[in-house]
């Protein structure tokens, strides 16, 4: 992994904080290497962009922010858009001089060692309703680790279950290290908390599912030479001096219908075929074999959103039924939260996500959380530092709780149990996270 080149920030040389860079080219691994801010004053003009390859990572009322290639950025123009703003990379996170690599102040961060070995530790202490398996390898072979919290040790043992099952998913995007933690911290909080009364309910009558990282090898690469270095994808050798498949555009479902590139440079590629990857591969094996499920939460950064299907069209849910739930769902998580609630496509349309196939293909009522920070028009809220972990989590965790409560039926949304404990609950006290390397 580490034998490849890098594009370095030497190589970088900043003209103006708003006017042109000069780059040095680097032959091994060319990539997205502008954080860029382009004109677009509505979904159908955010679309354009994101069908252009641009991987776009925070949406104003006038513009977005993303980043982008040379080529993507002469296409826009072509087409009338003007780019509002041309950073180098160092300028695009806020001007910071030196690398990261999970520093003193970040060391709260998990890198995939520490992932492991928590989850290891984690579940040895409550062997008799966890269980640690791989659901699958990466590209670079590693294992995707993934916690079974189940009270039935035949279901336990077999990792197959009657019960209504729930999938938390972190860390599709590489530089996303807070959809880690968070998922992270979920686990270690159920399994803490088993003992409280109503904790110890939703343990007794659900499948719960947890996976933390599920693009290690990205998230390694990222932290690897000692500077974050805004990855995105998995670690794929496209066979032509690129690297890398956007594996939240690689799901079948939709699968290359817009806001995805064939350009394997681009931040956004989609990948030659759907499902090209053993990571995406895995969550599908992993979701077929169990038609237990009936939600599913994918985790990312940033601008503190809560997303759902479509995001590969503008269409509506057209079964009324379901979307008077997902609306309901969100608006109730949002409440929690302070979240935005939306459609995935009114943002701009994205194809070939985890959450249009999850529903889509499957039926499973799905949502993304975009964690904290809020939309910042900047790169850095990719990497807001250790005193953001427990602010996420806080937010997060009586949505996930309602998630989990509505699993039996999430149709139980609309009704006015909906809630259910979550009215009036009020969480035991929640503990710094554990098992700090």
């Amino acid at each position: 992994m580490k034998c490849v080149p890098r594009w370095t920030l030497a190589a970088l040389a900043v003209v103006t904080a708003w006017g042109s860079v000069a780059l040095a080219n680097d032959p091994i691994e060319p990539r997205a290497d502008r954080f860029v801010q382009i004109s677009s004053k509505n979904k159908a003009e955010r679309t354009q962009i994101a069908d252009a390859g641009v991987s776009i990572e925070a949406v104003r009322s006038d513009s977005v922010w993303g980043f982008a290639t040379r080529e993507q950025l002469k296409d826009l123009q072509k087409q009338g858009f003007e780019i509002l703003g041309d950073f180098d990379i160092s300028v695009a996170r806020g001007g910071h001089e030196s690398g990261f690599d999970f520093p003193a102040k970040d060391a709260k961060f998990h890198n995939y060692a520490e992932v492991t070995g928590t989850l290891r530790m984690l579940v040895s202490s409550h062997a008799d309703i966890a269980k640690l398996v791989s659901i699958g390898k990466t590209v670079e072979g590693r294992e995707i680790w993934a916690v079974n919290i189940n009270t039935s040790q035949d279901s336990l043992m077999s990792g197959l279950s009657s019960k209504p099952g729930i999938l938390y998913v972190g860390n599709h995007h590489a530089r996303e290290h807070l959809s880690v933690e968070v998922p992270l911290m979920y686990a270690q909080y159920l399994l803490r908390n088993r003992e409280d009364a109503q904790i110890k309910n939703l343990l007794e009558t659900r499948d719960i599912w947890i996976i933390p990282m599920l693009n290690p090898d990205g998230a390694e690469f990222d932290i690897s030479t000692g500077s974050y270095k805004y990855w995105r994808k998995n670690r794929r050798n496209n066979g032509d001096g690129t690297f890398g498949v956007d594996l939240n555009r690689n799901y079948g479902y939709g699968w290359g219908t817009g806001g995805s590139s064939k350009d394997t440079s681009s931040d956004v590629y989609m990948g030659p075929t759907p499902f090209s990857e053993p990571e995406t591969i895995a969550i599908r094996e992993f979701v077929k074999a169990r038609s237990n499920l009936t939600i599913l939460l994918s985790f990312h950064t940033f601008s503190e959103l809560i997303l759902y299907p479509w995001g590969g069209k503008h269409d509506p849910i057209s079964n009324k039924q379901d979307l008077m739930v997902y609306e309901k769902m969100a608006k109730t998580m949002a409440g929690w939260n302070k979240y935005t609630p939306e459609q995935s496509s009114d943002l701009y349309i994205a194809s070939g996500d985890t959450t249009d196939w999850a529903y889509g293909e499957r039926g499973i009522f799905a949502f993304t959380f975009e964690l904290s920070p809020a939309n910042t028009g900047g790169a850095s809220g990719f990497y807001p530092g250790a005193g953001m972990i427990d602010k996420a989590f806080n937010d997060n965790l009586k949505p996930c709780l309602y998630l989990l409560d509505l699993t039996d039926n999430p149709h139980r949304a609309v009704s006015t149990a909906a809630s259910g404990f979550l009215k009036n609950y009020v969480a035991p006290a929640v503990e710094p996270q554990l098992f700090w390397n």
